[in-house]
């Protein structure tokens, strides 16, 4: 990783290996999630023999996915989290987006069993028993996915995660889909409406689809080097152009890697500066660069201002 104080990468392939600042964090919301999912797979499973309500089978089903996906997770997060080496120069952060492509198909499977059962149902409706039951046992579930996706969307803004952002996205649909579930309790168990229960789980089905959807698109962009958000862009350019000797930067290009940015840019600089002072003031940049970037690995290349060079015809 890079040093936020000196903005130098270690030269070890392994050695000197300092974890990033977010690592811990990063790995707490894994094991957070899978613990969630366990637990919540074991109650659902005791109110679906209780109720046989098939909303409640079809959230079991989406918690057993879930806790399947989180593991994939833990894995692909842990994997991110090794240093460079010598056959990784780059490091290992494209765990995390191949690990949000099988995410989204687990989730487009849960979607698509909960469609199948939801449309079973409608043909075949069945009344809800122990109704009681299953709305304490999804009310526990509520709570448990709310605080849950909190702590994740915590880690998000400080990590950047793509792999924790996507499991996130599933487990705010099982907030919706709790919500939807107690609902559909309610009117099948007390008020005898029972097409509620399959109508809930095919909302649910179709808002897991676009959860999938979103997972694979951030998954995409990582695996096919998509540039940063543009104010993420603006605001290197910004850091780089505060340094008083700094003229203009070009060339920008950027990119992310799990948790990881890598930034490349050349910087325009006087052109009687000796070759000592021109690498002190890119160190000084770089620094700076990295201290709003925490992690990120930048390269900065010096050029003398005015010079006309062909560059790839990109905008900086």
């Amino acid at each position: 990783m890079i040093n936020a104080e000196t903005g130098h990468k270690p030269e070890n392939g392994g050695e000197n290996v300092d974890e990033h600042p977010n690592a811990g964090l990063l790995r707490l919301a894994t094991y957070a999630a899978v613990a969630v999912a366990g637990l919540l797979i074991l109650a659902k499973l005791a109110a679906w023999f209780l109720t046989d309500s098939v909303a409640i089978l079809s959230s079991l089903m989406d918690s057993l996915l879930d806790a399947g996906a989180s593991l994939v997770n833990m894995y692909a997060v842990a994997h991110a989290l090794v240093p460079a080496d010598r056959e990784h120069r780059f490091g290992h952060g494209k765990a995390e987006a191949l690990a949000g492509l099988a995410q989204s198909a687990f989730i487009s499977g849960s979607a698509l069993f909960l469609l199948a059962e939801a449309g079973q149902r409608l043909i075949e409706p069945r009344p809800i028993v122990r109704d009681e039951i299953g709305i304490a046992v999804m009310v526990l579930s509520l709570v448990l996915t709310i605080a849950l996706v909190l702590f994740q969307r915590h880690v998000v803004k400080r990590t950047n995660s793509v792999a924790i952002a996507a499991d996130s996205v599933h487990y705010r649909a099982d907030i919706l889909a709790n919500a939807g579930i107690i609902a559909a309790l309610v009117l099948a168990g007390r008020y005898g409406w029972i097409y509620a229960d399959a109508i809930v789980a095919i909302v649910v089905a179709v808002y897991i689809l676009f959860g999938a959807w979103s997972i694979i698109r951030g998954a995409l962009d990582q695996l096919m080097d998509r540039e940063l958000p543009e104010e993420q862009r603006a605001r290197i350019r910004e850091i780089a152009l505060a340094h008083e000797q700094v003229v203009d930067v070009h060339d920008m290009r950027t990119r992310s890697s799990g948790i990881q940015n890598f930034i490349q840019l050349h910087m325009e600089l006087d052109g009687e500066l000796s070759l000592l002072k021109s690498h002190e003031i890119a160190d000084e940049v770089e620094a700076a660069i990295c201290q709003a970037f925490p992690g990120a690995e930048v390269i900065i290349h010096q050029d003398p201002a005015g010079l006309e060079e062909w560059h790839r015809d990109f905008q900086s």
